[in-house]
């Protein structure tokens, strides 16, 4: 291979780590997932065989060799003495029956048994006993250190506190957190009621459910635990097997899923795995596979751990759940940094039992290289129970009347001669070497509601009570016009107070939260901004960097590209971001307001 076949090939790799990382923080930081588990497992499939072709590109930093991202500071830091690895994947008997020779391979054809479980869609969770007493309790986090949640896991009735006599003087327990469907359907139904977002899925709502800094809220969800390992243990020496291992944890107290079996032939692992794939939509959980498990210890020592997961493991996944529907038409619609965002309007179908009426599309080269049209019978997936996904078309049911996508076409203004902006009728343009179509009128209503609903959400500036709702009703009574209007919000108590079914206490409670976003910390701020390809991670880098917003925006390009991470394009959007005047406001009060609140941050 030549020079410039592997430069490709180095960049495609930064490339996908870079997605991959940023995909890491939505999902265990921010609880707050964009794509599907499966796509999530095809990027990280793709680097690992590129890494393993070409084993000179591969890095200590890469996320093929940790897991997860870094813990949320606020809750305190735990290290975990024996790390908390992630599992492989298989997809098919094909896959499965791989594995298992494989293992058989290099235990020299040695017979062992296996555990199989339900693989929860919760929250990897590890409990600390002391002298028969639950002392700490922490999130995986990277693997190595995670978020001290003790206070939070107290109210999870399943954990028990304390222990009967006989339990090891030292010991640690790990298993899934999760929220029974039941009582998912319900929290969400009580968010609905007040106004509140709904969660995503169970898992998302387990996750956010014990990361609260108030133990309170997480006491108020109907949250439950499974133990599915023993991490580590001091002064007793436990049984040689995991099953008998979690038989004897169920003698101290702790909740073990009863659907759990020991078989001894990947025959019987089949089958149970085909068993649960049948039953999957009556259980009261969410599970997207089966764990399954070498039984004796002895052996998963001798196996050990290859990068970030054990050899001795694996999960067997599930398919997405799917349906087959018409996609009606393609829309359009304008994201808070400008871009033209196509997505499926179907009709209704019912995916798991949900009833899905629009999915993700991406972009317009996505659209091409599945031939995606208008028209089309196609399959939707409910991957990972986040935000629907068409899989792509039934060629097999083509009438012919079927219409292919083009973006500009779609959105074109025949009285202007040029494509425009669906919702304000800007000038559209695509940046050299980008896929995505950009609305170029940064005052767009679209765009600036969009910019709004990111500034006040929870992993930016956090305001609780100026959700999508709310911040399209402040624009619509004109009371604010930009984020930095927020914070002259104060002044116009009387208006907020006329607004309908806003009452004394949740006038007073926004602004409070407004007053105590103000201390929020730099990086969280700079992410706040909605800077194009600027999330958190590279927030965190510039704010570590230039340790102010004031020396941030004054940066030239060359300091920008000094920081770690930070190439030409991300660069060159900071810089035109600033030069927009994005951050200005429209009227003087405001202006001033905004002033005052970013001077402590820019010294």
């Amino acid at each position: 291979m030549n020079m410039e076949d592997l430069s490709k090939v180095k960049e495609r790799i930064e490339k996908l780590r870079a997605e991959l990382d940023r995909h890491n923080y939505l999902y265990y930081v921010l609880d707050s997932p964009e794509i599907s588990d499966e796509e999530y497992d095809r990027l990280m499939r793709e680097l690992q065989e590129l890494e393993e072709k070409y084993p000179q590109f591969l890095t200590p930093d890469s996320p093929t060799q940790r897991v997860g991202a870094a813990p949320v500071e606020a809750f305190g830091v735990v290290e975990h003495p024996v790390p908390m690895l992630s599992l492989s994947n298989v997809f098919n008997t094909e896959e499965l029956f791989t594995w298992h020779n494989r293992v058989l391979k290099l235990v020299g054809g040695r017979r062992f048994d296996m555990c199989c479980e339900h693989k929860l869609d919760g929250l990897a969770i590890a409990l600390t006993y002391v002298d028969g007493k639950f002392t700490t309790g922490a999130t995986r986090g990277d693997g190595l250190h995670g978020e001290n949640i003790t206070r939070n896991l107290k109210t999870i009735r399943s954990i028990p506190l304390s222990l009967p006599s006989g339990a090891p003087p030292r010991f640690e327990v790990r298993g899934e957190v999760y929220l029974p469907i039941a009582g998912f359907a319900k929290l969400n139904q009580e968010r609905a009621t007040e106004g509140l977002p709904l969660f995503a899925n169970p898992r998302n709502a387990a996750a956010g459910s014990v990361r609260q800094l108030d133990p309170r809220i997480t006491a108020r969800r109907p949250l439950d635990m499974y133990i599915y390992a023993l991490g580590w243990t001091e002064g007793k020496e436990m049984p040689p097997t995991h099953w008998e291992t979690m038989e004897y944890l169920k003698t101290l107290g702790f909740k073990i899923n009863p659907r759990n079996e020991l078989h001894q032939t990947i025959e019987k692992v089949e089958d149970y795995y085909q068993k649960w794939l049948r039953q999957r939509e009556g259980l009261p959980y969410e599970a997207d596979g089966v764990v399954v498990k070498i039984n004796q210890f002895d052996l998963q020592r001798a196996l050990g751990d290859v990068g970030r997961e054990p050899r001795w493991a694996t999960a067997y996944k599930f398919p997405a759940h799917q349906a087959t529907t018409i996609l009606q038409e393609i829309g359009i619609s304008v994201g808070r940094t400008g871009t033209l965002n196509p997505y499926a309007i179907l009709e209704p179908v019912s995916v798991g039992g949900v009833t899905i009426r629009q999915a993700a599309l991406h972009n317009e080269d996505d659209i091409r290289r599945k031939d995606i049209r208008e028209g089309d019978t196609v399959i939707v997936q409910r991957a990972g129970d986040v935000i629907p996904e068409i899989v792509g078309p039934v060629l097999g049911k083509r009438t012919g009347n079927e219409k292919e996508f083009n973006l500009t076409e779609k959105s074109y203004d025949k009285e202007k001669g040029r494509p425009a902006c669906p919702v304000c009728g800007g000038e559209v343009i695509k940046p050299e070497g980008e896929v995505m179509y950009y609305c170029s009128n940064a005052a767009c209503p679209a765009q600036v509601q969009e910019r709004l609903e990111h500034f006040v959400s929870r992993g930016a500036m956090d305001i609780r009570g100026i959700g999508e709702s709310m911040s399209a009703l402040l624009l619509k009574e004109g009371l604010v016009n930009d984020a930095a209007d927020i914070y002259y919000l104060k002044d116009k108590k009387g208006q907020l107070l006329e607004i309908e079914r806003m009452g004394e206490k949740s006038v007073t409670n926004i602004l409070n939260a407004i007053e105590k976003s103000k201390d929020r910390p730099l990086a969280r701020i700079i992410y706040a901004l909605g800077i194009r390809h600027v999330g958190g991670e590279t927030a965190e880098l510039l704010a570590d960097h230039f340790h102010s917003l004031k020396k941030l925006q004054n940066a030239t390009r060359d300091e920008l590209m000094s920081v770690p991470s930070i190439g030409p394009k991300i660069a060159d959007s900071i810089l035109a971001f600033f030069r927009s005047g994005r951050t200005s406001t429209s009227s003087a009060s405001s202006k001033t307001q905004a002033s005052n609140w970013l001077r402590r941050k820019q010294r």
